[in-house]
């Protein structure tokens, strides 16, 4: 079975504070089910998850930051925001997401190159 990030940093969680994932749910909730969908990757983890886990266990900054990374790393859906999009910005999402299932690592990388060289390009 795959865990995602998120699924991964929770569990380690548990074991230091010697939790079960029903003691868990219970702090985040949720049901037991819902939970271990989430940290498979089945189901996008709530935003409120994020306090909840932060106040609960005590989090420091540090560890605050990687729980928000591993929940970013987790999503299995994003949303464009496209109101102020031109044309063109529209058409290459719409691109992007329907060859998404598709593309090889080559690409993906080929395409965080090109958009990183546009970041810099702005600052």
């Amino acid at each position: 079975m795959a865990y995602t990030s998120f699924g991964e940093f929770v569990r380690i969680l548990r074991i230091k504070h010697h939790e079960v994932m029903g003691d868990m749910a219970n702090v985040l909730g949720a049901s037991l089910p819902f939970l271990s969908a989430v940290e498979n990757g089945k189901k996008n983890v709530p935003a409120e998850w994020i306090g909840k886990i932060t106040e609960h266990y005590g989090l420091t900054e540090t560890e605050q930051q990687e729980l928000e990374e591993a929940v970013e790393e987790s999503k299995t859906q994003f949303k464009i925001v496209a109101g102020k999009a031109g044309n063109q910005q529209r058409k290459a999402a719409l691109q992007f997401a329907r060859s998404f299932d598709e593309m090889d690592d080559e690409t993906a990388i080929k395409i965080l190159e090109l958009l990183s060289k546009k970041e810099g390009k702005g600052e």
